[in-house]
């Protein structure tokens, strides 16, 4: 075999190599992790405005397919709700806020607190007291009820309803930037 044939043999299985490193990159945002951004204040002060994370996507289809629902205080990332899409909302962007109620619960903001299944929940993550009330609601089968951390400027579950937990995309688990506040996501003490 000739030097030049070599040549554009080891060309060839490189390209091949690159190809399949693509793919495989592919496969894994589409299926697996995906990066997104914080382009609001809805989640403060867990997530600042413009912190870049990365949201795990397996999560949700496991417990979908065990007939079970993402555990309370979850962070989720979802399609926008149809009744935001009709009001003008990005139907191709997606909304990031915490799971507060799952099938059966039964929830409601009293005196500025969230009430669950009639006992006041502690909310570490939350700066501030609700400045609204909300009658009960029994969350449906195969929904979640979201709210965000900020909830006094959150457009969350508790102005549109329920979220079909079809509509999650995943959850969020790691912040990658800035790098002061890099790690696990949890919540930030007020």
């Amino acid at each position: 075999m000739s030097d030049q044939s070599k040549q554009a043999n080891q060309r060839r299985g490189g390209w091949r190599s690159l190809l399949v490193w693509v793919l495989l990159a592919l496969l894994l945002r589409w299926q697996v992790l995906e990066p997104r951004w914080i382009p609001s204040g809805s989640m403060l002060p867990t997530l600042q405005l413009q912190d870049r994370i990365l949201v795990e996507k397996l999560r949700p289809r496991l417990e979908r397919q065990r007939h079970q629902s993402l555990p309370l205080n979850s962070v989720v990332v979802f399609r926008v709700p149809e009744q935001l899409v009709q009001a003008g909302y990005d139907p191709n962007a997606a909304l990031i806020k915490r799971v507060v109620g799952r099938p059966g619960d039964r929830l409601e903001v009293k005196e500025g607190q969230l009430i669950r299944n009639g006992s006041t929940i502690q909310e570490p993550w939350i700066a501030d007291r609700m400045d609204y009330a909300m009658a009960p609601v029994e969350v449906p089968q195969g929904e979640l009820w979201v709210m965000g951390d900020n909830r006094n400027a959150s457009l969350d579950s508790h102005l549109w309803g329920p979220l079909p937990e079809d509509d999650v995309i995943g959850t969020a688990i790691w912040r990658y930037w800035p790098l002061s506040r890099f790690g696990p996501i949890r919540f930030s003490r007020p």
